[in-house]
């Protein structure tokens, strides 16, 4: 979910994208999405939190490129689903604390967000209780379903109000001690002020919980210890977990998949953080060339129409427009 938009909607693939959307409505079981395709015969695997939360942000950039109402009447009904199996609970301990709004989940073995890596019994970042990423996630996807349910003209009050009472409990992730977020808050141990670079998407997606002075601050942090030359570290350098390199035996090189090795993916989402907070795209576009590793850079340079139009996000025209309404 995390790549469709940009393997098929920007490459001008609206099909592919329609299909592989509509192909995983039909596996939803208890308001999850499988994390493992099935193959012939086998049954998919159920066991993460976000997969479900990213559905609902490729059906928006879908919707927003291909204007396809009648793919969205056929999958409203799966999406509100979603939302009421939140509401009510589902595997491995995902409910919405009746408190704040806020999503929790996790129970001990299991790794449940995209920082998974797992040995044996060692569950290495387990993040139980409430991350800061799947908020931003379930923010968006409420806000999302508020503009759906206007789309189709049906009821959407729900959903916003739903989505306030989110944004209001966001507040919550607010660590005053690096001015930034908390990576998990409401965990076994309470607050985790790990710097990991979960929190950018509080900020990169297309609805943001933050207000626009924590949106900066989330930025500078994340700029600050974070951010590279091949995309974000998975956790701060100065965290005494650690670990600057990936190497050895599968048990070190899974000890160090999320705590320090840099994720490309995430650059994508920094740079939409940047323009968001600053409103430029000519410094967002200096900013991706700063950052991004040489071969990336000389394709821009030597191929620039051809770049643009893979990556449309941030070369097309419609990009000085506020983030609200970035195009897909």
């Amino acid at each position: 979910m995390v790549g469709l938009p940009g393997l098929t909607l920007a490459t001008g693939r609206q099909e592919w994208a329609r299909d592989i959307l509509l192909t995983f409505a039909r596996l939803v079981d208890r308001g999850m999405l499988p994390n493992v395709f099935p193959g012939a015969g086998d049954k998919p695997d159920y066991n993460t939190v976000d997969a479900a939360l990213w559905f609902f942000e490729a059906w928006r950039a879908y919707i927003e490129v291909s204007g396809d109402r009648e793919s969205l009447a056929k999958v409203f009904p799966i999406l509100a689903e979603i939302v009421e199996w939140h509401f009510r609970g589902t595997r491995y301990g995902i409910h919405v604390d009746p408190q704040d709004g806020l999503l929790s989940a996790g129970e001990p073995g299991v790794q449940l967000t995209w920082m998974d890596a797992k040995v044996g019994d060692w569950v290495v970042t387990p993040r139980i209780g409430k991350p800061v990423e799947i908020n931003a996630l379930w923010y968006n996807a409420l806000c999302i379903m508020t503009g759906f349910a206007r789309v189709l003209d049906r009821p959407m009050d729900t959903y916003r109000r739903l989505a306030e009472r989110v944004r209001a409990g966001f507040a919550r992730f607010g660590d005053e001690r690096t001015g930034g977020l908390y990576d998990v808050i409401d965990g076994p141990s309470g607050n985790d002020g790990s710097i990991r670079p979960n929190q950018i998407l509080a900020v990169s997606l297309p609805h943001s919980p933050l207000a626009p002075a924590l949106q900066a601050q989330v930025v500078e942090l994340c700029r600050r210890r974070l951010l590279t030359s091949y995309g974000l570290r998975s956790l701060s350098a100065e965290h005494p977990d650690y670990q600057p390199n990936y190497r050895g035996d599968p048990r070190h090189r899974d000890g160090a998949y999320h705590q320090g090795t840099v994720w490309a993916w995430l650059i994508g989402h920094y740079v939409l953080a940047e323009y968001r907070v600053y409103g430029d795209a000519d410094l967002a576009l200096r900013l991706a060339h700063r950052n991004t590793r040489p071969s990336f850079r000389c394709r821009a340079r030597h191929d620039p129409a051809r770049f643009s139009r893979r990556h449309p996000r941030i070369f097309r025209s419609g990009l000085r427009r506020r983030p609200g309404r970035l195009p897909a």
